[in-house]
């Protein structure tokens, strides 16, 4: 009897724990087109179903105990020995892929940890007028266009086709100083090393996403990218950009060429500011130690007068964060926590002048 249950349990569980249908992913779609590609190279990661046999594997694309093992093993030794084996037949609904023909083959080059594997692509587009839909059909225009290969991610419809078009005017841009004619695969090569990443590496550096969750570092490339060179918005996404990024995107281009990725400006500012603090005078040679050692603190003096100790302390921060709350944030952290500081009060200077060989 006790073997009767788990088997019953175990069927359940084996009920929920499988690859995606393709048959309820199809009907979700509506009208569709069948578009043929031919055989291709396809990223095993992308193959999250199968057409008549997702019952058969498990969520991992692993073959459930019911399906023959022999089979699958040996096409596991056909594959490690590289044989030959003709491509698995898939349907693609926007990035992901679906088995029709190869399950086995799909199952094993994933327990193998190969990357891709040779299939035949159907893929289904949907005539849905959905976001999802136009924004998958936009990002494929945009990539058959300019032939790139490098992973650029948008969250909004209609930025595919503003970077297409900052891609033309710079190919318009290159053919001018060159007085060659380029194509648009050789222009949107040189946008996407010259402009495109030097770009979003400021962005990535600055560590700036923090502050939009929900976008891509390129959903962040086409806001800069528009408010800075196209309308030349008052900034509203930091204030100091100007000396870093030219307002100009061919002009930046030109500054990005003489340098390497290291040196890509930092989207980051300093911030001098000034501690008073009142200490209990039993410990105060201890606080004046523990506060010289924060790698943020440049001096820290005994004083006479109203207050007992005076730091002198450079933060660094983001151009979207203010320069109070990064303060804020250092104190309540690194100062007040320090027994014997009875209280403390900040000064940030609002205007320096500072004699060489001095940093303020």
């Amino acid at each position: 009897m006790m073997d009767f249950f788990k088997k019953l349990f175990a069927s359940s569980e084996d009920d929920q724990d499988h690859v995606s249908s393709f048959n309820e992913k199809q009907a979700e779609e509506e009208d569709i087109e069948f578009v043929d590609h031919g055989v291709m190279m396809v990223s095993v990661e992308r193959v999250i179903g199968s057409v008549g046999k997702y019952h058969d594997f498990d969520s991992q694309f692993r073959p459930k105990r019911h399906v023959s093992a022999k089979r699958f093993n040996d096409i596991k030794r056909a594959m490690r020995d590289n044989r030959p084996l003709p491509p698995v037949n898939l349907y693609q609904i926007r990035n992901d892929y679906y088995v029709l023909d190869g399950n086995h083959r799909v199952s094993a080059a994933k327990e193998l940890g190969r990357d891709d594997i040779r299939a035949k692509v159907t893929e289904l587009l949907s005539k849905k007028n959905s976001l999802e839909n136009l924004l998958y059909i936009e990002k494929k225009q945009f990539f058959e266009s300019t032939e790139l290969t490098e992973e650029i991610n948008l969250s909004e419809v209609g930025k595919y086709n503003y970077l297409h078009k900052q891609i033309k005017r710079h190919r318009n841009h290159l053919i001018n100083i060159s007085g060659d004619e380029i194509d648009m695969k050789k222009a949107a090569q040189d946008w996407y090393m010259t402009i495109y990443r030097p770009l979003v590496t400021i962005i990535r550096n600055a560590k700036i996403m923090k502050y939009f969750p929900k976008r891509t570092e390129t959903d962040l490339y086409a806001y800069i990218s528009y408010h800075h060179w196209e309308r030349n918005s008052k900034r509203r996404y930091g204030i100091g950009i100007d000396r870093m990024i030219p307002r100009n995107m061919e002009a930046f281009r030109k500054t990005m060429l003489e340098k390497t990725a290291p040196e890509y400006p930092e989207m980051r500012r300093s911030i001098t500011t000034f501690i008073l603090i009142n200490v209990d005078t039993k410990t105060e040679m201890n606080i004046i130690n523990k506060l010289y050692n924060l790698e943020e603190v440049q001096e820290v003096h005994s004083v006479h007068g109203n207050v007992d100790i005076l730091v002198k302390v450079v933060l660094r921060r983001d151009l979207l964060a203010s320069d109070a709350e990064i303060i804020a944030e250092f104190v309540d952290r690194h100062v007040r926590g320090i027994s014997g500081i009875h209280s403390t009060q900040t000064m940030i200077p609002g205007f320096s002048k500072v004699k060489e060989g001095f940093v303020c």
